[in-house]
């Protein structure tokens, strides 16, 4: 008799929780549904609709492991030993605990990210480099803390760490040597900052800018906006081109050539022209320093001037050089100045007799 009571006791315990589990579940569908109708202009869902749709995602899922915790306080199966680390008893409500405590964190971590941090960031008016480095910094940090009081919430103790650590540095010796590269050479990007976000660089002859800084790779996209996967050890081992490390601003250098027997002066004149055009239309373009025009050689077919402009983005660059060169073409025909293109002279010295007679035929 005790068997069967012990037993409805046990199936209505789960019947509840059941009931309760998917109240929840119902719940949580009914909020986000009136969530959607509330929020039906895109720019507003975009904006708050995620963001509450998180918090209610946050409140049923902790909610729910909470919930169970009470619910089941009294069953001998929460507390029952399933396994044990050292002399000490692992039980399945310290386990629940310890992934709340690296799920809670987690989720912490990016509730800083997301809506405490920007406002301090844009405050003190930091650049992108410094937040991204930041937020990770703080993220590794607090996640850090998070495993190791998990570990000693189950009973792991800490000095058994060594141990671990040992074992990671035999797999770093026999097969994990790019994969420790890779990741310690993330840490240092992070913070020596030789790459940031936001950084336009020129890696092997392409050119993009850092979109992330993982752990292991760092992603930059393309001017033809592809993405590309590097290595972060990369940056260290290799040559990389970096046109925002210290300042943005660039020199942009314009090649131009003109005919032989050209008004030098003139063309001088017309490209300092075309600069001040440019800069009265673009605020990327800077007056200071000035444009200069380098005469540069006297080549095989034209004169070769050099129009150089200082610009204060280099993510602007194609687009002003394009500008330039339909502001030259322009000015050019206008005053009668004209673009050679390569000309050779043929002499002939000695011809076929045969081949001069099939020509006169």
């Amino acid at each position: 008799m005790k068997n069967i009571s012990g037993n409805e006791l046990w199936i209505n315990s789960f019947v509840v929780f059941a009931v309760v589990l998917i109240a929840v579940i119902v719940m949580r569908g009914i909020l986000i549904g009136i969530l959607k109708k509330w929020s039906s202009n895109k720019e507003e869902r975009s904006r708050f609709f995620y963001m509450f749709q998180s918090i209610i995602n946050w409140i049923a899922l902790y909610g729910v492991v909470i919930y169970t915790l009470f619910h089941f306080r009294s069953a001998q199966w929460m507390f029952s030993a399933l396994f044990t680390i050292g002399s000490e008893p692992v039980s399945v409500f310290l386990l629940i605990i310890a992934v709340l405590i690296i799920s809670l964190t987690n989720r912490i971590s990016k509730l800083f990210r997301g809506y405490v941090f920007p406002g301090v960031y844009k405050r003190y008016e930091l650049d992108r480099g410094v937040q991204f480095t930041f937020d990770k910094a703080f993220h590794y940090l607090i996640m850090v803390l998070a495993i190791i009081i998990s570990l000693s919430t189950v009973g792991f103790e800490l000095s058994a760490l060594t141990v671990f650590a040992g074992v990671i540095g035999v797999g770093i010796g026999f097969g994990m040597q790019n994969i420790a590269s890779n990741f310690i050479s993330g840490i240092i990007l992070l913070f020596e900052r030789p790459i940031k976000v936001g950084d336009r660089v020129i890696v092997d002859e392409i050119i993009g800018d850092v979109q992330r800084i993982n752990m292991r790779a760092t992603v930059i996209k393309t001017l033809d906006n592809e993405h590309i996967i590097v290595p972060n050890s990369y940056f260290l081992e290799e040559q990389v081109i970096n046109r925002s490390y210290s300042d943005k601003v660039m020199r942009l250098v314009m090649p131009v050539g003109v005919a032989y027997g050209s008004d030098v002066p003139l063309v001088k004149k017309l490209l300092l022209q075309v600069a001040e055009d440019e800069a009265g239309v673009s605020p990327t373009v800077r007056q200071i320093p000035e444009p200069f025009i380098n005469f540069k050689e006297f080549g095989d077919s034209s004169l070769n001037f050099e129009l150089f402009v200082w610009i204060s983005d280099p993510q602007h660059v194609i687009r002003i050089r394009s500008n330039l060169n339909f502001r030259i073409d322009a000015i050019f025909r206008e005053n009668g100045v004209e673009i050679p293109f390569p000309q050779r002279d043929l002499h002939v010295r000695s011809v076929d007799e045969k081949i001069i007679e099939k020509w006169k035929s």
